[in-house]
């Protein structure tokens, strides 16, 4: 089983850029897409539905901003777009396409970097989406949550990160809340099960920031205990750049 989630900080924009010519060499069974920018009668050209896969968008109310996507190679016996609360539901923030035994979710987390009002919106969506996962998990299910958490977690995964912890997305209450998902809720990192070593997923438009490797980890699979022996490989694409993100592949030893 191979998943992408790739931040396309608005899919037509990374369309012009050749992210779907990519995306058909690379053979993944689901493709999770964040920040799609878009509302679905702005993508009815075939471009934006990969032949072969089950097409799924949902958009924010908000024209222009937000919005996920989902692309999945065998069709999922359900499919959840909503939760009942906001911003969640409003911004189109989450996709789950379920399988027999597991769920896969694209994600995307709000950015609290604008400001306190950003900041505070961020913050109750993190207390509102962590009972979710615990409740998910309690299933029994094995997930895999794809996202643009817009939170680095460790030192390792930001290149300054002396310079960013009174920063969004560095904010020691914001670590804190990982380490609540991982250590009391269970989940794992999956790309840190496999490799140790400081990569980033995220640059800056500013400056040389790509170009000096100045980033942040911004994006992740985080899987239930379960999936931990199945996973084989992990890539983050930075051959060509679609987006300010980086697509990032995960491959495991699973079939949907």
């Amino acid at each position: 089983m191979r998943i992408i989630t790739a931040n396309t900080n608005g899919i037509r924009s990374a369309g012009r850029k050749g992210f779907f010519e990519w995306l058909a060499k690379q053979d993944a069974d689901v493709v999770c897409i964040q920040e799609t920018k878009a509302q679905r009668d702005q993508l009815e050209d075939p471009l934006y539905h990969p032949e072969g896969y089950t097409t799924i968008y949902c958009d924010a109310i908000k024209k222009g901003y937000s919005g996920t996507a989902m692309y999945c190679k065998k069709p999922p016996n359900n499919v959840t777009t909503a939760l009942g609360w906001d911003p969640l539901d409003s911004e189109g923030r989450y996709i789950r396409a379920d399988y027999d035994n597991i769920s896969v979710i694209s994600m995307y987390l709000p950015s609290g970097s604008s400001g306190e009002e950003a900041q505070a919106r961020k913050d109750v969506f993190l207390a509102k989406i962590y009972p979710h996962f615990l409740e998910l998990k309690a299933s029994g299910r094995e997930l895999v949550i794809c996202a643009d958490w817009n939170i680095c977690h460790k030192e390792i995964d930001l290149k300054n990160w002396k310079a960013n912890q009174k920063n969004s997305g560095f904010l020691p209450h914001e670590r804190a809340w990982l380490d609540k998902v991982y250590e009391e809720g269970g989940f794992v990192d999956a790309f840190r099960e496999i490799n140790q070593e400081a990569v980033y997923t995220w640059w800056s438009n500013r400056g040389q920031a790509y170009a000096n490797n100045v980033g942040w980890r911004l994006d992740y699979h985080v899987v239930t205990p379960g999936l931990v022996p199945t996973i084989k490989a992990a890539d983050v694409y930075t051959d060509e750049r679609f987006s300010d993100h980086a697509p990032f592949t995960m491959d495991y030893d699973y079939s949907l």
